[in-house]
């Protein structure tokens, strides 16, 4: 960045025109059609180097995560995008990126269900022989036997039972407010959380650390993994730091544990 005299403005747009160009030849050598972009900033580069200005969207294919069309050149591409992350990997969510309103709509036995299954099947690729999997409670104290919601009743336990049938090691509803100091403690292996904030939040809280004293952050510990895929995929569980680039002080913690929580899926 010093060498060429760029600031950070200049140089984040310059990182988005690498993207787009390397993505355009791309395109053009082995006439692609679909296109997965990963990370808010990078999609956004992409779509300006191509001339992609608007897409239609088809479908969502996970919470957060939309397949869309869009016109390039004389045909159509397939993209999906995809920015943000879904947690650690000892917390699995039901949704993620959806409003706080519409994640309650999506507390469903099926999806409920799906992710206790992806949660078993994730830590018995790490190693663990019998994974003890916490589901947690959608409202205030697991909803109080009806009290605060119905979901936990209709949905949520319903759930439970039926994976309890195929033998997973599973317990719940637990209040959101003590399943993770459970977690943490040893009494659970991993907590399934009904959206976005239930489960980052208490993540953060512990992996991540602000030193006001230096005006930085001493300790960033996370991984983003996704479960249910074909493919072994982790990443960091933050941002891109386009601002950060070039100076040397950006966080290599969450990186470091993103790799070696890939070589642990690998053994």
């Amino acid at each position: 960045m010093v060498k060429y005299h760029l600031g950070f403005r200049e140089l984040e747009i310059e990182i988005k025109k690498i993207f787009g160009k390397l993505t355009s030849e791309i395109i053009k050598n082995t006439k692609a059609r679909n296109l997965i972009l990963t990370g808010g900033d990078v999609a956004l580069g992409v779509c300006e180097e191509l001339k992609i200005y608007s897409m239609n969207i088809l479908d969502e294919l996970l919470p957060g995560i939309p397949l869309a069309i869009a016109n390039y050149k004389n045909y159509k591409l397939n993209i999906v995008t995809k920015a943000g992350g879904f947690g650690k990997e000892d917390t699995l969510h039901v949704s993620t990126h959806v409003s706080l309103r519409k994640a309650c709509d999506l507390v469903k036995k099926e999806r409920v269900l799906t992710v206790i299954h992806l949660a078993d099947k994730a830590l018995k690729n790490l190693g663990v022989k019998d994974p003890k999997i916490a589901v947690s409670g959608l409202n205030p104290h697991a909803g109080e036997g009806g009290l605060f919601g119905r979901e936990e009743i209709e949905e949520i336990i319903p759930a439970i039972k039926q994976a309890r049938k195929v033998g997973i090691n599973v317990e719940g509803p637990i209040p959101p407010d003590t399943i993770f100091s459970k977690v943490i403690g040893g009494q659970y292996d991993i907590a399934v959380a009904m959206y976005h904030d239930q489960g980052h939040i208490p993540m953060k809280i512990t992996g991540f650390k602000y030193n006001k004293d230096t005006n930085k952050w001493s300790t960033m510990s996370g991984v983003n993994v996704t479960v249910g895929l074909p493919i072994i995929r982790t990443s960091v569980d933050h941002g891109v730091a386009f601002g950060k680039a070039g100076e040397g002080r950006a966080n290599e913690e969450s990186m470091v544990q993103a790799i070696e929580m890939a070589i642990q899926f690998i053994r």
